[in-house]
């Protein structure tokens, strides 16, 4: 019987221990967590230049977070950036599992000079590791302090363009910029190096949209590394134009004839089917194209591949202008308008059709409205279209020389008789054909500058 009860105060003593040992084991195993705060920092580059935001995220889930330092390290003198500790008075004794700030860095009001930093991070953790001064979480980030906004030098002397015209632009960086470029009143293109044998300096095509006039803005812009940003004024002048106004009858004929061609949806209860869809294709379709289009404009090789005066198609007529105004009438009736930002030509059917410039053929597909059609890089965002085709010649990656039969003059597409649209387009504005065929313009314009700047 003493056995018996002996026993039984074994039992009670070890339920007592597991009673208390288990949550204080709970306890300490919380208090000595051992998993680090994490620090999540967004800085736009590693460059910081007069004015810059900083946005820095702390947290940790399970003991909460005890403090974030940030300084500022540069020539042996530290400037501290934010000092936060989550246990002051400030917090009212909540735990503080995640926060995150924003802070300005100004480099000239807080005596820091340009060049080499160092940008670092201390975060603590309430856990009581690291004789309870908590997990520890540092972050060093080697930074380069730049106020300064590059220096631009205009190399072209002279830039004369005419509305829906182009133009070629030279300038000098005084240190590598990111992007770089001509602004044309809102419209970016950027600039290219890698032509002279200084890498400093840039090339830039760019052009005018037909309906931008003598009053459109035009200057260089570069960001550098650290985003200062510097706008340089060249010397321009821009040519006022007047566009052709055309009127296209649009009949039963054309619609039955073509409007089958295109996967283009019409209300079923349309009393004009037809008449329907050729709006959807010349409406809708035409701005689907012509962004795919100015899309591809934007990928190009920092190549100048071709050389001297572009060539048309041979024993063509001109059948339609760059930039004509196109009022389209069915039975008398306007019921639409569009502008034609290329030149038609027309010879005989199925007419070969010659790379205008030596290029690398960039898209080789059909194309909604343009049909089936050929698009060449030439190099630091120039391109030639060749649209409505019936059938290719090249593939898409190959290089073809000026001249090179890339297809043959078609009806694809929206066209209403067999010719060839020719397009020249540039970055993403399309731009009258008929300055590239000639040879003095070229010249006066393109080459005459590069050749300038070479012999500095």
């Amino acid at each position: 019987m003493k056995t018996k009860i002996k026993y039984t105060k074994y039992q009670l003593v070890a339920l007592i221990c597991f009673i208390l040992i288990v949550p204080i084991a709970w306890f300490l195993s919380t208090r000595f967590e051992s998993e680090k705060p994490s620090v999540t920092l967004e800085l736009p580059s590693l460059s910081i230049k007069a004015s810059q935001e900083l946005s820095i995220s702390v947290s940790d889930t399970k003991s909460g977070m005890r403090m974030i330092w940030i300084g500022l390290y540069k020539d042996g003198k530290e400037v501290v950036l934010l000092d936060k500790d989550f246990q002051s008075p400030e917090y009212k004794d909540r735990k503080i599992h995640k926060e995150t700030f924003k802070i300005k860095i100004e480099p000239g009001k807080i005596g820091v000079s340009d060049g080499k930093a160092i940008l670092r991070i201390v975060a603590r953790d309430l856990s009581w590791r690291g004789w309870w001064h908590g997990n520890k979480t540092y972050i060093e980030k080697n930074v380069t302090i730049d106020t300064l906004a590059p220096e631009i030098d205009i190399l072209s002397r002279t830039h004369n363009i005419s509305q829906g015209g182009a133009a070629l632009a030279i300038y000098r960086l005084s240190e590598p910029c990111p992007k770089s470029g001509i602004c044309v009143g809102e419209n970016f293109f950027p600039g290219y190096s890698g032509y002279f044998k200084d890498h400093d300096i840039f090339m830039t095509f760019f052009a005018l949209s037909y309906d931008q006039g003598p009053k459109t803005e035009i200057f260089v812009k570069a960001s550098d590394q650290a985003g200062n940003i510097k706008r340089a004024g060249i010397s321009y002048y821009i040519k006022k134009k007047t566009f052709k106004k055309d009127i296209l009858n649009i009949s039963d004929l054309f619609l039955n004839w073509k409007m089958p061609e295109f996967d283009i949806d019409v209300p079923g209860d349309s009393k004009t089917a037809m008449l329907d869809k050729f709006l959807k294709v010349n409406r809708d379709l035409r701005k689907t194209n012509y962004r795919e289009v100015t899309k591809l404009g934007g990928k190009t090789d920092a190549a100048l591949y071709w050389k001297g005066a572009f060539i048309r198609l041979p024993g063509s007529a001109n059948k339609a202008g760059f930039a004509d105004q196109r009022e389209y009438k069915y039975k008398g009736q306007i019921i639409d308008h569009q502008v034609h930002l290329g030149v038609d030509l027309a010879s005989v059917a199925h007419s070969p059709i010659p790379a205008a410039n030596n290029g690398k053929v960039a898209f080789v597909n059909s194309l909604g409205i343009y049909g089936k059609t050929v698009i060449i890089d030439h190099g630091f965002g120039l391109h030639s279209m060749y649209s409505h085709l019936s059938g290719f010649d090249v593939q898409k990656g190959q290089m073809v020389a000026k001249g090179e039969i890339i297809g043959r003059t078609g009806i694809t597409g929206l066209a209403g008789g067999d010719h060839l649209h020719f397009g020249i387009l540039i970055h993403n504005t399309f731009a009258n054909p008929v300055e590239w065929w000639d040879a003095t313009w070229i010249k006066n314009n393109i080459t005459g500058k590069i050749n300038d700047v070479k012999s500095r």
